[in-house]
């Protein structure tokens, strides 16, 4: 028998009848690391890891090759804890599925906004809409450094002449935490809009996602 049987299940247990709300952080990742390490205390990583990267949330947006450096993850760890992430990203967007008609500024932001969770890069999403504003095409456009991403305008207008898009809704994150438009992005959004334009695809809003919140430049005025 595993002598640290007892304190999984009793940590167990208390996450069935509780939940997490009375978890501290490295609580949490020991129930996480359970299933990675079957047969090991896993508390003393726990901790490790808390104490490598400062916090839950770090833990869990370090990249691999950091991860693996901590004394006792290997890959298949390092690989769950990315895997936490990945899956609630995908919980969130299959969640709103259901909404394909993006006429109003929150269904587009409620549609848009779980794509970026979890993101530490800059990325752009394009949305192509019928006449309707029924979705036609959600595409990951660019993947830019942790403080830009390019956005190429010539691949927007050809995405969007692809999907034969009556209009688009672009979206993309900034990692400050400030969902406010800068200078670049009012200035970047101008041109696609004139580009869009003139190839009769009108560009209704672009959506800047921050933290889980997201600012619209339509809403602002911009597009006026």
């Amino acid at each position: 028998m595993n002598i640290h049987d007892g304190h999984r299940a009793r940590l167990k247990k208390r996450f069935r009848e509780n939940g997490l709300d009375s978890f501290e952080d490295h609580n949490a990742l020991e129930l996480l690391l359970f299933y990675a390490l079957p047969r090991s205390d896993v508390n003393p990583l726990a901790h490790r890891l808390i104490d490598r990267f400062d916090s839950f949330d770090a833990v869990l947006d370090a990249p691999i090759d950091e991860l693996c450096k901590v004394s006792g993850v290997g890959e298949n760890t390092a690989l769950l804890l990315k895997l936490v992430l990945a899956v609630n990203q995908r919980y969130m967007i299959s969640r709103g599925r259901g909404e394909e008609i993006l006429d109003s500024t929150k269904k587009a932001g409620d549609f848009l906004v779980p794509r970026f969770f979890g993101e530490r890069d800059e990325v752009v999403y394009m949305v192509c809409l019928d006449a309707k504003f029924k979705m036609i095409n959600c595409k990951l456009m660019s993947r830019g450094s942790v403080n830009t991403a390019n956005i190429n305008v010539r691949k927007i207008v050809e995405n969007a002449l692809a999907f034969n898009s009556m209009s688009v809704i672009l979206a993309h994150n900034h990692i400050s935490g400030v969902a406010l438009p800068s200078q670049e992005d009012k200035d970047t959004t101008r041109k696609i809009a004139d580009a869009l334009r003139a190839v009769d695809i009108v560009l209704t809003d672009h959506i800047i996602v921050a933290d889980g919140d997201y600012v619209s430049m339509a809403d602002n005025g911009f597009f006026l």
